[in-house]
């Protein structure tokens, strides 16, 4: 287990995010709770969700649904499914649809989280974070909603997803931390600034996309009709081949130490701090426990050496989502 600002969980979590249409193409109903049941008999009893990912209420039910009777902790984020009527704050993105809106004044907070406690068929979400900081809110006041929360036992630990160090080190201010979610991965480094905030507050990370979106799998050679990733600059054609080759190295290094590329980029993730906690995400049984496999991987120096030398080439083709 690893701790998140005292909250115990697995060290390989499961994203959910890639269950919902629209996200890696169609997908019914029983393929996607088939994979998070198996998700969570393999042991990724740490499941990330989001009240924006679906239709805005589809991916919390699917994982309420799961997780009902068993004993999972439940992450799950807010301030984008802006309710109807409410005006939003714009945020540049990296990826061809341009921008995202957020919501996340403090009058709304408690409007989001019953919402989502509804929607998750729980009494308390156990991690809790603003999906993304509102331009127009100082942090203190959104997570001070969030405190009030928690007095009020329907939230058991506060977060924050997309946040800057600075942010991190005032939201703490206000209440304590547990985790601050942010892309980490082989081919997104951390912000060394926002890990050594975390490590001031005593918080955990949760990488999210530590599979590079599904590139550092190895096996990610062109895009189905659907695909999300479409929007995504290196998923487009010649930055996909490009990165490919760029990858091959490691590739070629997974296979001399008979792990697949997934589980090498898991385990290396693991290595790099004693309280990251990655979150991949799979629709498919095998991948699942590929992925949940990495978590017992032991590299050795050396080898964590030779993947610091071989990443040090790996400069990848276009932006990523932030």
């Amino acid at each position: 287990m690893r701790s998140l600002g005292g909250l115990n969980v697995p060290p390989i979590g499961f994203g959910a995010m890639v269950l919902s249409p629209g996200m890696y193409g169609e997908i019914d109903e029983d393929r996607a709770l088939t994979a998070l049941r198996h998700a969570i008999d393999e042991g990724a009893a740490f499941v990330d969700t989001s009240d924006a990912y679906g239709d805005g209420a589809h991916n919390e039910r699917l994982v309420g649904a799961a997780v009902k009777g068993r004993d999972v902790v439940v992450a799950t984020k807010f301030g984008l499914a802006v309710p109807e009527g409410e005006s939003a704050r714009e945020i540049p993105v990296g990826f061809e649809f341009g921008k995202l809106a957020v919501n996340a004044e403090p009058r709304l907070v408690r409007r989001y989280a019953e919402r989502s406690l509804r929607n998750l068929g729980v009494d308390a979400i156990d991690l809790y974070y603003p999906h993304f900081p509102d331009p127009a809110v100082p942090i203190e006041d959104t997570v001070g909603a969030m405190a009030d929360l928690v007095a009020d036992g329907l939230v058991r630990h506060i977060g924050l997803s997309n946040a800057t160090a600075e942010q991190l080190r005032r939201a703490h201010a206000v209440h304590p931390v547990a985790a601050v979610q942010t892309e980490w991965s082989m081919w997104r480094p951390i912000d060394p600034d926002l890990l050594a905030a975390a490590d001031e507050a005593g918080a955990g990370v949760v990488a999210w996309s530590p599979l590079g979106a599904g590139f550092l799998t190895g096996t990610v050679t062109e895009l189905r009709d659907g695909d999300f990733r479409h929007n995504a600059p290196r998923f487009a054609a010649g930055n996909l081949t490009a990165n490919n080759d760029r990858y091959a190295p490691i590739r070629r290094l997974a296979g001399r130490l008979g792990v697949t590329p997934a589980q090498l980029a898991l385990a290396w993730l693991l290595h790099q701090h004693d309280r990251v906690v990655p979150i991949p995400g799979s629709r498919t049984p095998a991948h699942i426990t590929e992925n949940v496999e990495a978590g017992a991987l032991d590299l050795h120096p050396d080898t964590l050496a030779l993947l610091d030398k071989a990443l040090a080439g790996f400069r990848p083709a276009g932006g990523t989502l932030l």
